[in-house]
């Protein structure tokens, strides 16, 4: 019989330290955001890109600290993803609207993005409700996604740092709206092929 009121579970999570080091990283993380808006609107493109390598370099932080120190946290794996996801949309919208850009990325390229995301976070909600829970690992495309935005926004931030331009960067977008709209695809795909995670092994 399942369990109704789900007080085990409940337990479990709130017995879990909160502010472990992980964590910690993840949030200073979230909060390096607004900062690194600022800095792209004050048009201080190399404080913008020390702040979002830094930012980068937490992101691998804070997971390796996660797996090898052994500071896996429900808190920790919802707030991961969502730090990376605030922080790229942030980068993504103010490198394409803000003025006075040597290099911007296309409007294209961020709407994209930013839909897509909107979609998974709308279908795992609807296939939750209708279907049970169930679980999604990040797949390799979707890894490769997000390194390829990361690596997008970065070389942005570093070409305006530069007061330069480039014109192979259309190939990167290129290659980013690619990732990004198949990783889309196949997490749905997933999402529809997937037990509930009651029937995972």
């Amino acid at each position: 019989m399942p369990n109704i009121t789900g007080t085990p579970g409940r337990l479990s999570v709130l017995s879990e330290p909160i502010l472990t080091v992980a964590n910690q990283l993840t949030i200073l993380r979230m909060a390096a955001t607004p900062l690194l808006v600022v800095l792209v609107l004050s048009h201080e493109f190399t404080w913008a890109l020390v702040v979002f390598a830094s930012a980068a370099v937490t992101d691998l932080l804070d997971g390796w600290i996660a797996r090898y120190g052994h500071q896996r946290t429900t808190l920790g794996a919802f707030l991961d993803p969502m730090a990376d996801k605030i922080m790229l949309s942030s980068s993504f919208a103010v490198l394409t609207w803000a003025g006075g850009l040597h290099v911007a990325i296309p409007a294209w390229l961020t709407v994209t993005t930013m839909s897509r995301d909107a979609i998974l976070l709308i279908s795992v909600a609807i296939i939750n409700l209708t279907l049970g829970r169930r679980v999604f690992f990040p797949s390799l495309l979707g890894k490769l996604t997000t390194f390829s935005q990361i690596f997008t926004a970065g070389a942005v931030l570093l070409l305006n740092a530069m007061s330069d331009e480039m014109p192979a960067m259309i190939h990167l977008f290129q290659f980013t709206l690619a990732v990004t709209v198949a990783s889309a695809l196949h997490y749905v795909y997933l999402a529809s092929q997937k037990r509930p995670a009651s029937e995972e092994p």
